[in-house]
C-alpha cells in the first residue's frame, strides 16, 4: 500500500481547479461605439423649436393666414369670380391674390412705410403712428405681464387707466404751472392714481384672500361710473359752461413733448414706455424684489416657507402693475388726446393689454414687440379699410385668433410638426457589449 495516496494527497492543486467566478473562455472586449455630439446648429434649432418665442411667432402667422381666408371670402370680386369657378378657375385665384395681397400691402403701408409718398420723411409717418398706438399698449402690457409673474391676473386695466387719466387730466387742465414741471406733476399724479387703484385689489387679496379677478372687474365698473359722474358734474371734471361729459383741453405746459411740429403724432409717452420696459426688466431680472415676485408666482407656499412675505408681494405687485397701466392712461390724456377726454379714453387698451402680455409671454422684451405689432394692426387697420374696403373687424378677429393659438401650443406644434419640449431631444444610447460568464 505504499503506492496508495491519501485523500488529501489525491486533491489537485488549487490553481488547477476552475472556479465559478472564472470564465470558461475569455471573450474579447470591444470598446463601446462613440455617439457623436449634436452640432451647434442642431442644438440651436432644438432650442428654438421647443421655445415659447417660436409659438408666439407661429401663432401670428396662423392668425394672418386665417385672416387672409376671411378677406378672400368677404371680397366682392372673389365672390363674383367664384360663380364661374369651374369654367375659368384662374379668375378666382387671381381675385383671391389681388384681395389678400392688396389688403396686407395696405396694412404695411398704413403701419410701417408708405412707398407712395414723395419723401422718406413723409413715407415713414405710418411707423410713427404705429409707435403712437403702441405706447399705451406697451405700458399696459407691462403692467399685466408683471402681475402675471407674481401669480396674479390683473384684469382691471380699464379702471386703473380711467383713474390715472382723471388725476393726470385734472392736474393738466386745473392748474397753471411752469413748463416741464406741470407735465412732471401731472405724470406723477396719474401714476399714483393708477397705483392706488390697483393696490386696492392687491390689499384685498393680501388681507382677505379675495380673488383679484373678481375685485378688479368690479373696480372697473366703479371707476367707469365714478369718472362718468365727475364728467357730468360742473366743478369736477366737466368743462365749464358745457353740458357734455367731457373735460376742458389740457394746458399746453402739461402736454407731452411731441413731434407734431414736423407732422408726426409721436410724443414723449413712447420714450416713457421704453424706459418702463427697461425698468420692468431690471426689476424682474436684477433686483431682489423681482426674485421674490417670481418665487411667489411660481409657488407661493414654497416662497412662504423660504421666508418671503407673500401678502406684501401681492400688494407691491399690484401697486407697480397699476402704476404701469396708469402710465397708459396718462399717455392718452397728455399725449394722444389733449383736447379733452370722455369716459371712453381707455379705448379698450385695458383689455388689449392682456392680449399683448400673453403674446409677449410676460417678458418685457416680448411685451414691447407685441405692443408694436398690435399698434401696427391698429394703425394699418384703418388703411386697409380705406384703401381696400376690408372691414376693420377682421383685424380684431386676427388679434383674437392670436390669443387662441397662443393658448393652445400643442395645436401650433402639431400644425408645424414641432418637437414637444416635454419629451426633450432624442439621444442615441451607447451599445454596451455584455460578457458571458461561465457557469
Amino acid at each position: 500500500m505504499s503506492d496508495a495516496q491519501t485523500p488529501s494527497e489525491a486533491k489537485p492543486e488549487a490553481s488547477e481547479v476552475p472556479t465559478a467566478a472564472a470564465p470558461a473562455a475569455e471573450a474579447p472586449k470591444q470598446p463601446a461605439p462613440e455617439v457623436p455630439e449634436p452640432s451647434r446648429w442642431h442644438t440651436m434649432w432644438q432650442q428654438i423649436a421647443t421655445g415659447n418665442a417660436i409659438i408666439s411667432v407661429l401663432a401670428v402667422v396662423l392668425a394672418l393666414v386665417v385672416g387672409a381666408i376671411m378677406i378672400a371670402f368677404t371680397d366682392e370680386d372673389v365672390q363674383q369670380a367664384s360663380v364661374y369657378f369651374f369654367a375659368r378657375p384662374g379668375d378666382t385665384f387671381i381675385a383671391i391674390w389681388n384681395s389678400v395681397s392688396g389688403a396686407y400691402a395696405a396694412l404695411f403701408q398704413g403701419s410701417i412705410y408708405n412707398f407712395r409718398r414723395d419723401t422718406f420723411a413723409a413715407g415713414i409717418k405710418p411707423l410713427t403712428d404705429t409707435l403712437t398706438f403702441a405706447t399705451p399698449l406697451i405700458a399696459g402690457g407691462l403692467g399685466v405681464g408683471l402681475a402675471f409673474r407674481v401669480g396674479m391676473f390683473n384684469i382691471g386695466g380699464r379702471g386703473q387707466m380711467l383713474i390715472a387719466a382723471s388725476v393726470a387730466g385734472w392736474i393738466g387742465f386745473g392748474f397753471d404751472l411752469p413748463p416741464g414741471l406741470h407735465m412732471f406733476v401731472a405724470l406723477i399724479g396719474g401714476l399714483l392714481g393708477g397705483a392706488l387703484w390697483g393696490g386696492i385689489a392687491g390689499l384685498l387679496k393680501a388681507k382677505t384672500g379675495a380673488h383679484e379677478v373678481i375685485v378688479t372687474i368690479m373696480l372697473n365698473f366703479v371707476a367707469f361710473y365714478l369718472v362718468s359722474w365727475m364728467l357730468r358734474t360742473p366743478g369736477l371734471l366737466q368743462a365749464p359752461g358745457s353740458s357734455n361729459p367731457k373735460t376742458p383741453p389740457m394746458n399746453d405746459n402739461a402736454i407731452f413733448w411731441n413731434l407734431k411740429s414736423i407732422g408726426y403724432n409721436l410724443h414723449f409717452g413712447f420714450v416713457l414706455a421704453v424706459a418702463a420696459t427697461i425698468l420692468v426688466w431690471w426689476i424682474l431680472s436684477r433686483s431682489s424684489l423681482g426674485f421674490r415676485f417670481r418665487a411667489v408666482g411660481e409657488n407661493p407656499n414654497a416662497a412662504r416657507v423660504a421666508g418671503i412675505n407673500v401678502p406684501s408681494m401681492y400688494v407691491y405687485g399690484m401697486l407697480i402693475s397699476g402704476a404701469l397701466l396708469g402710465l397708459a392712461g396718462v399717455s392718452q390724456v397728455l399725449g394722444t388726446v389733449t383736447t379733452g377726454f370722455t369716459a371712453g379714453i381707455d379705448a379698450g387698451v385695458g383689455f388689449d393689454a392682456i392680449t399683448v402680455a400673453l403674446l409677449g409671454r410676460s417678458t418685457p422684451g416680448g411685451i414691447f414687440l407685441a405692443g408694436i405689432l398690435f399698434g401696427a394692426f391698429k394703425a394699418g387697420g384703418y388703411s386697409m379699410q380705406a384703401a381696400e374696403g376690408v372691414p376693420i373687424d377682421i383685424v380684431l378677429v386676427v388679434q383674437s385668433l392670436i390669443v387662441l393659438f397662443i393658448a393652445a401650443p400643442p395645436l401650433v406644434r402639431t400644425i408645424f410638426r414641432l418637437p414637444d419640449p416635454a419629451r426633450g431631444p432624442k439621444r442615441q444610447r451607447p451599445i454596451v457589449t455584455k460578457e458571458v460568464a461561465a457557469k
